[in-house]
C-alpha cells in the first residue's frame, strides 16, 4: 500500500498486515533464536496460523486505534518490525517496541524506523509520552532508547518472567516537548 523510505540503503517501513503472514513467519524463523533472547515473539509465532493471528491482533489494534505494527524491509526482505504495543490516545501515551533478525543488526534500522513512529504519534495522534520497556540485559535496545533521546525513568526489579527466569525491566521515555525541542519531528 505504501512504503516510507528509511534512507538511501534500500530500507523501508511498511504496514505489516495479516496477508503477509507467510513472509512474517519466514522472517521470525530466520531470527528465531536471536529475537528470542529478549522477546517472546518466537514463542508466540510458531506456524502460519499463529503468524496470521499475531498480525490479525495488530490489525484489530490498528482498527481500534490502540496499537500499530510496521515491518522493516531491507532490499525487499522483511528483516524486522517496530510496534506500538499500546497506544492510548485519550491518555496521550504509547509504548514502542521492536525486533530485528541478525542480518539487519548494526545498520540503524530500528532507530530510523522508531523515529518515524514517534514523529507520527506526537504530531498526528497527539501522543505526549512514548515509553520504551526493555530488559536490563538487552544492551542494543537500551542503546536505541539513548539514540532516540529517551530518559531512563527507572527499573522494575524482577518484574518480567521470561522463559522461567525473572528479569529486571528498564522503562525509558520521551515526552512530546522534548522530542520537538530536539528537532526530531
Amino acid at each position: 500500500m505504501y512504503a516510507i523510505s528509511l534512507g538511501d540503503d534500500g530500507a523501508e517501513l511498511r504496514p505489516l498486515e495479516p496477508w503477509r503472514a507467510g513472509e512474517f513467519l519466514a522472517h521470525v524463523n530466520r531470527g528465531r533464536e536471536f529475537i528470542g533472547q529478549h522477546n517472546g515473539l518466537p514463542d508466540v509465532v510458531t506456524d502460519l496460523e499463529s503468524a496470521r493471528a499475531f498480525l490479525q491482533a495488530y490489525a484489530e489494534k490498528t482498527a481500534t486505534d490502540t496499537g500499530r505494527i510496521h515491518g522493516i524491509w531491507w532490499d525487499g526482505t522483511l528483516v524486522g518490525a517496530v510496534i506500538f504495543r499500546r497506544l492510548d490516545v485519550a491518555q496521550g501515551t504509547a509504548e514502542a517496541g521492536c525486533w530485528l533478525e541478525p542480518s539487519a543488526v548494526g545498520r540503524g534500522l530500528v532507530t530510523r524506523a522508531v523515529r518515524v513512529l514517534i514523529d507520527w504519534a506526537v504530531e498526528e495522534r497527539g501522543i505526549h509520552r512514548v515509553e520504551w520497556w526493555v530488559s536490563t540485559e538487552n544492551a542494543p535496545s537500551i542503546a536505541v532508547a539513548r539514540r532516540l533521546g529517551m530518559t531512563r525513568d527507572g527499573v522494575l526489579r524482577e518484574s518480567y518472567l521470561y522463559r522461567g527466569k525473572r528479569h529486571d525491566e528498564e522503562i525509558w521515555s520521551v515526552l512530546a516537548p522534548e522530542w520537538r525541542a530536539a528537532g526530531r519531528t
